[in-house]
């Protein structure tokens, strides 16, 4: 029985995570940077829908890199009360437009639980095409609710899910 619960172990352990990709949260209506009162509140709610009590089981977050001027800051913002709640850092090491960055780190990750992309949402697209994806979806553009789910091999989004945050999604 102990060998059979060690070549279970092993297998769960070597299987590839599943990539869960989401848009930054509202942004101010004045276009400032930065998240608006809504993405502030979606970026708590993302606590409950992928949280430690989730079935999301999340063990790493990307967002791209933010500049120091401030500018791209959004992406990291929405996920990190998430991150710090899983006790997690957010990966900001590739740029809004090198996918194949993030790609490179989907392919290298070796760590336990699922992966979180939060991105600008017209580069979502990109980056489930860099993982292999031939026919990816598009984003809406007046949209910030959806959970894309992408599991190995990466070829193919296989849901759209709603983030359900109560008062954001109508």
């Amino acid at each position: 029985m102990q060998i059979l619960s060690l070549v279970l172990f092993a297998a769960l352990a070597s299987a590839d995570p599943i990539v869960y990709l989401i848009r930054h949260g509202e942004k101010p209506s004045n276009g400032s940077d930065g998240l608006s009162a809504q993405g502030l509140e979606r970026a708590q709610c993302l606590k409950n829908v992928f949280g430690p009590n989730s079935g999301y089981d999340i063990g790493y977050i990307m967002a791209e890199t933010p500049k120091s001027d401030g500018k791209r800051q959004r992406p990291y913002d929405t996920v990190e009360p998430l991150a710090e709640e899983l006790g997690l850092t957010v990966d900001t090491s590739c740029s809004k437009t090198d996918y194949s960055c993030v790609a490179d780190v989907v392919d290298n990750y070796s760590g336990s639980g699922n992966i979180l992309i939060c991105w600008e949402h017209k580069g979502l697209g990109e980056i489930v095409e860099e993982l292999g994806d031939d026919d990816a979806p598009t984003y809406p553009d007046d949209d910030y609710n959806w959970i894309w789910t992408d599991p190995s091999p990466y070829t193919n989004v296989t849901a759209w899910t709603n983030e359900d945050c109560p008062g954001l999604d109508v």
